[in-house]
């Protein structure tokens, strides 16, 4: 089975505490909101400490234009983008050797906070030593999901090609896309929980070769899901302004309708039940989905430790989320044949589930 060799995280300079995001949003949207200090609650109810932004908060007092927050989009994700692959392809802890970049045969780049067209992995290819021949598969549009499916495509190519190199690339620049001049709710939850972040995974097929230093996760199967007729529930509408920001109300309430059903109905198909995960490697999208997912899915805060753990110390930074959370189950030490399953929703309304095993290296 396709096995993740590596993993990496980047996160861009500027920290902000949560207290100063919510003075911010206070400032901006108290003569707005009757109810202004009721609704800002969910800055200190939201389990989030801090958050790390490509650009500084001050950057955020002034209105800024489509074309300069793509600008910035596209350059600090190609900077970052450069910086993660990096870190991913010479990370001592993980990997016996560093590996070059003209050693990887695909490129998965996951975004859905920008736009580019040459799309960020090609612009990255002539920074790095990649050959002009690695395929580039860039996906768009999945949000929150997209680091999860970005491992499940990976798999996919990796069962294909058992020795292909291959990285799972996802940069997010979420507070870009942050409109001043949108008094609406969906905006103020958005500011309350978005951040910006990078993360690189490589996975290596069967016959790949790559050597680690420590039991790393496998994957054995992977799953897709769209509910039917619920494109409104999270995603981005695109005005002269750039991407405003589109959340739900009820996304704590489909997550308990829908999610048990396809998470067990998935397990079962594997001859799995959901006690047998030792670890549960889910895309923190807030305090009130994680404990959506507890209730479901009748999982202890144990078993969310490490997605709230990222949560509170990074926010939600959309699709590398859940690498992150990944990254850290990674660095714990962990027994040959546990389980783990991923989880991460986003946009359509849509889920992805992988099953991974801990066992040895390739």
């Amino acid at each position: 089975m396709p096995i993740i060799v590596s993993i990496s995280t980047f996160n861009p300079p500027n920290i902000v505490e949560q207290k100063q995001t919510a003075q911010f949003a206070h400032e901006l949207f108290k003569d707005d909101f009757r109810d202004i200090e009721r609704l800002l609650a969910v800055f200190q109810n939201g389990q989030i400490q801090k958050r790390h932004f490509a650009m500084p908060l001050k950057w955020f007092e002034k209105d800024h234009s489509l074309q300069e927050r793509n600008y910035l989009y596209v350059k600090k994700a190609v900077d970052y983008g450069i910086e993660v692959i990096s870190r991913c392809l010479d990370n001592d802890r993980f990997l016996m050797n560093p590996l070059s970049a003209d050693e990887v045969e695909a490129v998965f780049f996951i975004s859905s906070s920008g736009i580019a067209t040459p799309s960020i992995e090609a612009r990255i290819m002539n920074h790095l030593p990649f050959l002009d021949n690695t395929k580039r598969i860039p996906i768009w549009g999945l949000g929150c999901a997209g680091g999860a499916a970005g491992i499940s495509r990976a798999y996919e190519y990796c069962l294909a090609f058992p020795k292909a190199k291959v990285l799972v690339l996802s940069v997010e620049l979420c507070s870009l896309t942050f409109q001043r001049n949108d008094r609406s709710k969906s905006n103020l939850i958005g500011t309350s929980l978005f951040a910006d972040g990078a993360a690189c995974v490589l996975m290596a097929g069967d016959e790949a070769g790559v050597k680690t230093k420590k039991l790393m996760p496998s994957v054995l199967k992977t799953e897709s899901k769209l509910l039917p007729d619920s494109e409104d529930v999270m995603g981005w509408d695109l005005k002269d302004s750039g991407l405003h920001v589109v959340f739900s109300r009820d996304i704590p309430m489909i997550i308990r309708n829908w999610l048990g059903h396809f998470v067990n109905t998935f397990l079962k198909n594997q001859k799995l039940s959901i006690e047998e995960i030792a670890h549960f490697v889910a895309h923190p999208g807030g305090k009130k989905v994680l404990d959506a997912y507890e209730d479901t899915l009748q999982l202890s805060k144990e078993k969310t430790s490490h997605s709230r753990a990222v949560l509170s110390e990074f926010g939600n930074m959309s699709s590398p989320t859940i690498l992150y959370v990944l990254e850290h189950f990674m660095m714990d030490e962990m027994k040959k044949g546990d389980y783990g399953l991923m989880a991460a929703l986003g946009p359509g309304f849509s889920g992805e589930l992988v099953l991974l095993q801990w066992g040895k290296g390739i």
